[in-house]
């Protein structure tokens, strides 16, 4: 509706000052040209907005000028109020200034709206963490924080996927939860990285500020880096064909790193691309499916199963000779 358009239109300018019409038009998802009669709609009704051409210019609302948001609908009060999990705002130390906010909004709600709000809590809650999270933080993430809050460098001593532990020197930008697991986003020798947080071994904050790229932007980032990852963190491609009764279970073990190749052979198989992280996780993935995956490609994993699988039996073999000597008989 048009109506909610130019009061998005009025909070934005009013939250992040001049803007250009078109950084306006991408914010919210309309044309160039929509924004402009948007904003002659508005000057008409008497609301003090203004354009500035050129170099720097761009479109904005008086300074003295504010409006309210008084005309709260029940979809807007059900998106306040949902049940959440609030394991990341207590990571941060914010998880009682959430709960506190919520009370106020709701003593501050007409009282039309309050049973909408028990009515939406008790039907829909979301909850970002994984099943297994940990909820343990690392003796550093008190001083963690204050580096990324104050613009502070930090000395980590920082644990790579492979297991290589080295030391950087980081200019730490953001912190990020993602399926509650924590991330920093940190700049080193200027280009952008992300670390994982539980990696970290020993943190120290030094004696010295950074300056923040000015054209950085968390959650434009973030997406680039999700696409990114999605890309190229794959590194391993394999092709199974997989029992019918195990479909199932690869989806569930395997969600987006899978593509079936096809809808089953005469018995029901179905060929399976996969994307993992390693020769080792495609190994472990074969030994879970047992006598209900075959190998398609390549040859290699079907040698390294095999190989694996030869050596295991030799171990078992030691092993119950070692701690199971034959019984002899006088």
């Amino acid at each position: 509706m048009r109506a909610d358009r130019l009061l998005a239109l009025m909070l934005t300018l009013q939250g992040r000052g001049k803007m250009t019409a078109k950084a306006l038009a991408e914010d919210l998802g309309v044309s160039r040209r929509t924004i402009l009669r948007d904003v002659e709609a508005l000057s008409i009704a008497g609301v003090p907005i203004y354009s500035e051409g050129g170099h720097g210019g761009g479109i904005a609302l008086d300074e003295q000028y504010r409006t309210t948001l008084t005309g709260l609908h029940a979809p807007e009060v059900q998106t306040l109020f949902i049940a959440s999990n609030s394991a990341a705002l207590r990571d941060v130390g914010l998880s009682e200034a959430s709960e506190l906010l919520l009370l106020k909004l709701f003593a501050a709600l007409p009282a039309a709206h309050r049973p909408t709000v028990d009515h939406i809590r008790q039907r829909l809650l979301i909850d970002p963490a994984w099943w297994w999270s940990e909820a343990t933080t690392p003796p550093f993430w008190d001083e963690l924080q204050r580096a990324v809050y104050e613009d502070r460098v930090i000395a980590v001593r920082y644990e790579h996927y492979q297991g290589e532990v080295v030391e950087r020197v980081l200019e730490p930008y953001s912190l990020v939860s993602k399926s509650s697991v924590w991330y920093l986003v940190a700049a080193r020798d200027g280009e952008l990285r992300t670390y994982r947080v539980a990696r970290i071994h020993a943190l120290q904050v030094l004696d010295r500020g950074f300056i923040r790229q000015g054209s950085y932007d968390l959650a434009k980032y973030w997406t680039e880096h999700l696409q990114s990852f999605t890309e190229n963190f794959a590194e391993y491609r394999c092709t199974l064909r997989v029992h019918p009764e195990r479909v199932a279970f690869i989806k569930w073990l395997l969600p987006g790193r899978w593509r079936a190749l096809d809808d089953g052979d005469s018995e029901g198989w179905v060929a399976f691309r996969l994307l993992l992280d390693s020769l080792p996780m495609a190994k472990m993935v074969v030994y879970g499916l047992g006598a209900q995956s075959l190998v398609i490609d390549p040859p290699e994993l079907s040698a390294a199963v095999r190989d694996d699988a030869e050596a295991l039996l030799r171990h078992l073999g030691d092993t119950e000779s070692r701690y199971n000597p034959p019984v002899t008989s006088d």
